[in-house]
């Protein structure tokens, strides 16, 4: 008389192994988005200490020529920056939207200019169309000895500029504007926020898979 096997069936055991693999999948993506969220949090809080060579300006919407509440909030952080030495030049980002009659670094250095930035201070990069595009292009722009640069933009923007600035080359620190009215806005805050969540992780890899 055949032996009765207590051991489960081959179809059973490997229906069970494939959720308990399903399940390991979903709690490292999970924690692996956690992780990023945290990350993208603590960034906001980095605030440079240390003079650059650049203080560099992400774009933001423009209205008919003037500055949006977004980039003036950016700019004025750079000009405060820049009153304080932290950096002898600035170079401010954006390009052009279609309809529009001139790009957001155009109105940026209007700005600054208007509130006492000399023009000799003052770079402008006019033809991105996206933080990637940016930073790539103010890394064309700056010298090889030039490297050192502080990043201004919102603080949720801030560890995926910082990653995007290290593909290009560059060796930067950050500085979230304090007055951002995205930062007043709470749903704001956090759907930015959470959007970046993504974008940073996918910026790294982008990164690491470009150094293979």
């Amino acid at each position: 008389m055949p032996l009765e096997s207590n051991s489960p069936p081959a179809g059973r055991r490997s229906a069970s192994l494939g959720w308990r693999l399903t399940r390991t999948a979903m709690l490292l993506f999970v924690g692996s988005w956690a992780l990023s969220l945290c990350l993208v949090l603590i960034w906001q809080r980095k605030n440079a200490s240390r003079k650059a060579d650049a203080i560099v300006v992400l774009g933001a919407a423009q209205w008919d020529g003037k500055p949006s509440p977004v980039l003036r909030a950016r700019v004025d952080h750079a000009i405060a920056l820049w009153q304080k030495g932290m950096a002898p030049l600035m170079v401010m980002t954006g390009g052009q939207a279609p309809g529009d009659t001139t790009s957001e670094a155009a109105v940026e250095r209007r700005y600054a200019m208007a509130h006492g930035v000399p023009d000799s201070a003052i770079r402008t990069e006019t033809r991105s169309r996206n933080t990637s595009e940016s930073l790539r292009n103010v890394s064309a722009m700056l010298p090889p000895d030039s490297r050192n640069v502080i990043l201004v933009s919102d603080g949720f923007h801030m560890l995926r500029l910082s990653v995007l600035a290290r593909r290009f080359g560059l060796r930067p620190q950050t500085s979230p504007t304090p007055t951002s009215p995205i930062h007043a806005n709470r749903k704001q805050f956090w759907r930015y926020t959470l959007d970046e969540s993504w974008k940073a992780p996918a910026a790294f890899f982008f990164e690491f898979a470009n150094r293979r």
